[in-house]
């Protein structure tokens, strides 16, 4: 589209136009169209594999794509950080394949026989992994043609493998796709059954590398540790390849990941300038409407996200506009199509099967006919999960909405770059959500456009993640005293190797240390993508099929009785939630409304780490002990956010060891930044739900991550406390970049406050969806006060 056209798009639809006074666009951003920077093919890339690639309109390589190749097949670790649709797969596969079909190794890089290579791909998700296999095989079938048989042969292995042919991928296949998961639990403790493979592996492809925060980036980090040792002790030293969105620092963040420590570190590269072509796009900055529902707030309470993103999925697709709407749930995703549809019945009833929802949960064939259908035009709007956001290859969309901040700014300019990626103008929709993260982003456009990207917060000494891994790890092979040494590939856990020495499940012997049981796998103590405690199965009282699971940590919180649970686009009340048996029984239904639980929460300080003086405040970080009780339940109207029913409940307590930081406040100082006595607590507690609120700001985090806790007069620091901790075992290393960027993380803090209209307080800013007492006490002005008096000091 022109840049008439992209103004004539809103007007078509019935969209308003301009930021001004009544206006739901806050604000208006052109991204600029970015024009090819072509490259050459290497001289070793073989010529039927550069061949192949121009038959499948790849006719020569982009800068970027050249510049990773180049890097990668000279033996350097390269993390390819460009934008969606840039072609990172082609910058990170290239060598690979070249070295597959039997390419010469650059000068100093030690190589195997010619056709003997291996590589090995990474996804996040089965999906993602899917369709790559779809694209390699197209390839290798191109290449067989025009070159000597028998060259790539790539092949899945997951848990939709086939039993029978996992032994035709372990003898005869030479890229192998496949995700943490099963490298986890299938390949690294059976790897004597993969010898072959690992004896002749030359790279590892890490795609969508941006993912692996958190605890489960720490969790990747330790895993691929483990993948290295695997290797190594096969004689193999394999390149590592990394396919990002663009992030903070992503050379350091990815030499984390991978385990190049200390001077290692430089030995990763960065690729980051983006030599693809990218049509201009429009990024409008939208705030949703008063709801109807406006309940006792002083400020009005927003239209919740889903009916909004419907409202203009539906014009957009009225207007014959492909549009893609992205939001975080899958029940958000299916409500939104829902909407969509109900709506073009009452005004083109043609247009209501032209809608769709996509997310986790669909079979590959609905999934691939839904991917094709959108691709071709048959489907004109979709409403997705983040599952669209990953390098699954949809091009030609108008226009992209993101119902909610998605969390990062890499995931944000993934989903944005979903629009005009076929040479087309393009047109996103932000729609703030009515918290103070998404408030705040509204009034400073600048945060998102011309901050840098966060950088990816991992943890691998975490030990709480780190214990399963090394028991994992010594299973596989014996630890030796140069895996923990300054240079090895588990530095820094040697203390956790003599303590669970101590415990009994190491054996030290001369060769090292083995793993002490015989009757267990314990790869199946790795609980990737949880907290590291035992799974709750959940399970359909009506016929006794098991509908899935979940960790502990979330057990109370999303499946106490009478929960409303979501799983694949199925609803079910639970009608028994079982903490001995580890079992939620649920039942089928389709209630117009949806359940948030409320706990209560006390903290001990277990280690003052660090602390730092801010005039008469003080900014501390260390180990914490968080003891929290779900106490009761709100029922919510979906659509409109409006309390139903406030219902009791009686469950036991559960603890949590965990890092945080925290700021004391001594009342005199409080008094003197106008915080009046009686006013303390509600300051507090309000200042502590705004900091939450602005904390992913500056992490790679989701508020739901982060829990927090404010008291008037703690017993561990004896005077008034604001506690900001992360919301799993061990620690996630959010509390600890917050406390390392507090002046900025307050700064923002402050300002999302102060430049609210409401009077009280409101969910835009001091008020908390999760909170357990309800929202009370609240004081917005003494939040503001206390807050500026911190950053002042």
């Amino acid at each position: 589209m022109t840049e008439e056209a992209a103004y004539q798009l809103l007007k078509a639809c019935g969209l308003p136009t301009t930021v001004g006074e009544g206006s739901p666009i806050k604000h208006i951003r052109t991204l600029a169209r970015r024009e090819a920077r072509p490259g050459h093919w290497p001289d070793w890339v073989p010529a039927e594999l550069r061949a192949a690639y121009r038959q499948l309109g790849a006719v020569r390589p982009y800068s970027h794509q050249q510049q990773a190749a180049e890097a990668l097949h000279a033996g350097q670790h390269v993390v390819l950080a460009t934008g969606t649709a840039s072609g990172k797969s082609l910058g990170t596969q290239l060598p690979g394949l070249a070295a597959i079909l039997g390419s010469p190794a650059a000068p100093g890089v030690s190589a195997h026989p010619a056709g003997e290579a291996t590589m090995l791909y990474l996804s996040p998700t089965k999906a993602l992994a899917a369709d790559q296999l779809d694209a390699l095989e197209e390839l290798a079938e191109t290449v067989g043609r025009l070159g000597p048989a028998g060259g790539i042969r790539p092949a899945a292995y997951d848990g939709d493998t086939d039993p029978d042919a996992r032994g035709w991928v372990r003898r005869h296949a030479n890229v192998v796709l496949t995700n943490p998961d099963m490298l986890n639990a299938g390949i690294l403790p059976n790897h004597r059954g993969w010898a072959r493979f690992f004896s002749r592996l030359r790279y590892v492809i890490v795609d969508e590398a941006h993912t692996a925060r958190g605890i489960f980036g720490s969790h990747t980090a330790l895993l691929l540790r483990r993948l290295r040792r695997v290797a190594r002790s096969y004689g193999a030293d394999p390149v590592f390849a990394g396919a990002s969105a663009t992030s903070g620092n992503p050379a350091s963040s990815f030499a984390r990941l991978i385990g190049q420590t200390g001077s290692a570190a430089d030995d990763v590269a960065a690729v980051t300038e983006d030599g693809s072509p990218h049509a201009a796009v429009d990024v409008y900055l939208w705030e949703s409407g008063p709801s109807p529902a406006t309940g006792d707030q002083d400020a009005p309470l927003k239209r919740s996200l889903t009916v909004e993103a419907a409202d203009i999925l539906t014009d957009l697709v009225v207007g014959g506009y492909r549009s893609l709407a992205f939001i975080k749930s899958r029940r958000g995703a299916e409500r939104i199509a829902t909407i969509a549809r109900e709506q073009l019945l009452e005004t083109d009833p043609a247009l209501q099967q032209r809608v769709a929802a996509y997310r986790s949960g669909f079979l590959k064939e609905e999934r691939r006919a839904l991917e094709d259908s959108l691709r071709a035009g048959t489907l004109l709007g979709v409403a997705s999960t983040p599952a669209l956001e990953l390098g699954i290859d949809i091009a030609g969309l108008d226009a992209v909405i993101i119902a909610g901040w998605p969390g990062t700014r890499a995931s944000f300019f993934q989903q944005l770059g979903r629009a005009g990626r076929s040479g087309q103008r393009g047109a996103a929709f932000f729609i703030a959500a009515d918290d103070p993260l998404d408030a705040y982003l509204l009034e400073h456009p600048e945060a998102i456009f011309t901050l840098g990207a966060e950088d990816a917060v991992t943890d691998p000494l975490n030990p709480h993640v780190a214990a399963a891994h090394l028991l994992a790890a010594a299973q596989e092979l014996p630890l030796v005293p140069d895996d923990v040494a300054d240079a090895g590939l588990l530095v820094g856990l040697g203390w956790l190797v003599e303590s669970l020495s101590a415990q009994g499940h190491l054996r030290r012997r001369p060769r090292g240390w083995f793993f002490a049981h015989d009757d267990v796998s314990a790869a199946s103590w790795v609980r990737l993508r949880s907290d590291g405690a035992g799974p709750y199965t959940i399970v359909d009282a009506v016929d006794g099929t098991v509908i899935g699971d979940m960790g502990s940590a979330q057990a109370q919180l999303q499946a106490h009785p009478q929960a409303v649970y979501v799983h694949q686009g199925r609803t079910f009340i639970v009608e028994d939630l079982d903490i001995e048996q580890g079992t939620v029984a649920v039942v089928p239904a389709e209630p117009p409304f949806y359940t948030q639980a409320r706990e209560t929460t006390s903290i001990r300080v277990l280690e003052e780490r660090i602390s730092e003086d801010w005039g008469d405040f003080q900014l501390q970080f260390g180990s914490v002990e968080v003891t929290s009780t779900v106490v009761g339940f709100q029922r919510k109207a979906v659509g409109t956010s409006e309390v139903l029913s406030d219902e009791p409940l009686d469950l036991p307590p559960s603890t949590l060891q965990t890092q945080g930081m925290w700021i004391t406040a001594p009342e005199t100082a409080l008094q003197q930044a106008g915080v009046i006595v009686e006013h303390i607590p509600g300051a507090l507690h309000a200042a502590e739900h705004a900091m939450i609120g602005l904390l992913p700001l500056l992490t790679s985090s989701d508020r739901w991550d982060i829990g927090g806790v404010s008291t008037a007069l703690h017993r561990d620091t004896e005077l008034p406390t604001i506690f900001v901790y992360d919301g799993h075992p061990g620690g996630a290393g959010f509390a600890e970049r917050g406390f390392r960027a507090a002046g900025e993380w307050l700064a923002a803090t402050a300002a999302t406050v102060a430049g609210c209209d409401c009077s009280e307080g409101c969910p835009r800013c001091v008020q908390s969806p999760k909170c357990g007492n309800r929202n009370s006490p609240l004081n917005k002005q003494g939040a503001l006060n206390l807050l500026r008096a911190v950053q002042a000091a």
